[in-house]
């Protein structure tokens, strides 16, 4: 009787998370927005970590903060490349890069615009920026593991999107307090 009980209670609370478990990857414009990191060797010591992005409205601010982890070889996310990618070609006024060697992380901070601009990311899939890697002593890295982490002052993996979505003169206001997108976030790793 004790097993049909606790049985019930199992189900019970499920059902009743179920509606939250649902809403994690919501996105009120469609479909849910996703980042991508694609991890590859460029030689013994280096890495490179390419992002993409996948979005279905317009989005004018992205931020990326990363965790890297090569076990005791001690890295650092020495540079990026923007050159090419959709912040890059969309003209964004501050396309942004933060490593921090102390707590191997690194964050990416992407603001469309800063002054009397209206740039904007349009809907679509592509590469936003790629980094690059490098072990500290030279020594080769092995083990190499990446994924998104929550960087000071509050930086996680979002989007922001355009207060409207749409081109005059169908736009459509968005509600300022929902202009917050909380991507899926994906790794693959070279083979």
């Amino acid at each position: 009787m004790k097993s049909v009980a606790k049985a019930l209670t199992c189900l019970i609370c499920l059902v009743a998370l179920m509606p939250i478990v649902a809403d994690a990857q919501s996105d009120p414009f469609g479909v849910p927005d996703t980042v991508w990191a694609d991890v590859a060797r460029v030689n013994d010591h280096t890495m490179s970590i390419t992002i993409s992005f996948f979005n279905d409205e317009y989005v004018v601010g992205l931020a990326v903060p990363l965790k890297l982890d090569a076990g005791v070889n001690k890295i650092v996310a020495d540079s990026v490349v923007y050159t090419g990618g959709r912040v890059a070609e969309a003209e964004w006024a501050y396309p942004g890069f933060r490593p921090d060697t102390a707590i191997q992380c690194v964050t990416l901070g992407m603001i469309a615009n800063i002054g009397p601009t209206d740039h904007r990311l349009n809907p679509g899939k592509g590469r936003v920026a790629t980094i690059f890697v490098s072990s500290l002593d030279g020594s080769k890295i092995e083990n190499f593991t990446v994924d998104t982490t929550t960087t000071d002052p509050g930086n996680q993996l979002m989007a922001v999107s355009h207060r409207y979505q749409g081109d005059p003169p169908d736009t459509v206001a968005v509600d300022i307090t929902g202009r917050t997108i909380f991507p899926q976030w994906v790794i693959r790793y070279e083979k």
